[in-house]
């Protein structure tokens, strides 16, 4: 018997019944992890948040110092030219930060495209993946999306992922204020989030969106 090519997941109305299936396509949700990739993506999405701000003074750029501390001969003590000297208390540092240091870190296409469809796939085994016919969100009410997302039986940290061109504010504004709750963009989706939210929500239609991307 020939192995299907599509995995079914039960696709569900905004009062949490189910209304049909979706097929997704097992090259995207069902690749065995490689944990390898996904270790390197996380480390990449991680090396390039950090901000690199950090910044210490060095000896010319310390304050003060500027008369020599004693003599340079006659008082038993060794000699010395500046009080910010990197070896006196509130002297300059040597070989800190400068502000202007790069830990970006880069994944070629071919190995961030694995690591997403593995970290897809862990959803779709744990059932973390939830798939909504559509959102119909009429009115920006915080208490209608939180009682959206019981009737959905969503608890813990949950990540909605919209279509690139999925034009929704109501859900958006609903949903800014719920805790664990967060929303991006289909082509915004890093490896760290699927690794980082214990549910991910979707509708059919961006659920093809992140399948053309990924193929």
């Amino acid at each position: 018997m020939a192995e299907t090519k599509n995995i079914s997941v039960p696709v569900y109305d905004l009062k949490g019944e189910k209304v049909s299936t979706v097929s997704l396509s097992k090259e995207v949700f069902g690749v065995e992890a490689n944990k390898q990739v996904i270790h390197d993506a996380v480390l990449v999405y991680q090396a390039n948040m950090r901000q690199d701000t950090a910044k210490t003074k060095k000896r010319d750029e310390v304050s003060g110092g500027g008369k020599k501390p004693w003599s340079q001969k006659g008082t038993g003590r060794a000699r010395a030219g500046s009080s910010r000297s990197p070896i006196w208390v509130g002297g300059g540092t040597v070989f800190g930060p400068t502000g202007e240091q790069n830990h970006t870190l880069k994944q070629n296409r071919k190995e961030h495209k694995l690591a997403l469809k593995g970290a897809y796939s862990d959803l779709v085994k744990e059932k973390g993946l939830i798939v909504v016919n559509e959102w119909q969100i009429e009115n920006v009410k915080t208490k209608e999306f939180d009682n959206i997302l019981k009737a959905l039986k969503v608890t813990n940290k949950t990540l909605i992922v919209l279509g690139n061109s999925e034009d929704n504010d109501n859900l958006i504004l609903s949903a800014r204020n719920i805790p664990n709750v967060i929303i991006t963009r289909a082509n915004n989706v890093s490896v760290y989030d699927l690794l980082y939210f214990n549910n991910l929500l979707v509708s059919k239609k961006t659920i093809k969106e992140i399948e053309e991307a990924l193929k």
